[in-house]
């Protein structure tokens, strides 16, 4: 069965999203292995540490407006071999985002990074959340292309205040860690299910509205467009061969 162009395109981002899914995936299987076994006062330690770490990412975030912060800011561009089969190209390709580009938003990846050392019994979902608040958005554009090109051109608008907003949230979810908030919720329903299921929907919620935020930074936003090219140029080729056939 031959896959017209528009189907390609969103097959062609479900493969990108699922290469650098698994690439965030491994480092939470990586974080939560080394932490796992770690004892409750090392935990304690690792959350007041890692909330201070993100209060000042937010902080540093938000500094980066006036002032260059080369580690928080630094993208490390790594090109992907392109294969006759266009789903495997778009695989390494998002293997190669996950590797390459998002150091460009270092502090909202460093963040969750520490929020699953200080989780890491959730760490492997934590990021698995975190890389579907990113793949989502990008298979939303995979599937309606056309209709939110539109929408693209004129983001530039609003990526000025990303920052401020970017920063005010890390900053609120340093302090949620920090001060233990996420454990109170859990220690005011001792003795039920709530707690827990309560904690860990919030912890969940926050990893997923951080990879949002990471899909509309100025660092990946303004790729969406190239994206959507390299896709549709792959996609078009494959059908055209498929077409020939």
């Amino acid at each position: 069965m031959v896959v017209d162009t528009k189907g390609k395109i969103f097959l062609n981002s479900v493969a990108f999203v699922l290469g650098f899914s698994i690439v965030f995936s491994l480092i939470g299987v990586f974080i939560q292995a080394v932490f796992s076994s770690a004892t409750y006062a090392t935990l304690e330690l690792l959350r007041m540490v890692g909330g201070a770490l993100i209060i000042a990412f937010g902080v540093f975030m938000i500094a980066s407006l006036k002032y260059n912060i080369p580690f928080l800011m630094t993208e490390h561009k790594i090109k992907a071999r392109r294969f006759s089969n266009s789903y495997i190209s778009s695989f390494v390709f998002g293997v190669a985002f996950a590797i390459g580009w998002t150091p460009c938003v270092g502090a909202i990846l460093g963040s969750i990074y520490t929020f699953a050392a200080t989780s890491p019994g959730i760490g492997f979902l934590l990021l698995l959340t975190y890389s579907l608040g990113i793949g989502i958005p990008f298979l939303i554009v995979g599937a309606f292309t056309s209709k939110l090109s539109g929408f693209l051109k004129r983001s530039e608008g609003f990526l000025k205040y990303f920052n401020i907003i970017g920063g005010v949230i890390l900053i609120v979810l340093g302090i949620l860690i920090f001060f233990n908030y996420l454990g109170i919720i859990a220690t005011f329903f001792v003795g039920t299910d709530v707690g827990l299921t309560l904690t860990g929907q919030l912890s969940f919620g926050l990893a997923f509205a951080a990879g949002v935020l990471t899909f509309l930074s100025p660092c990946i936003l303004p790729l969406v467009p190239a994206f959507l090219s390299y896709m549709a140029g792959t996609s078009a080729n494959e059908v055209r061969s498929e077409k020939t056939k």
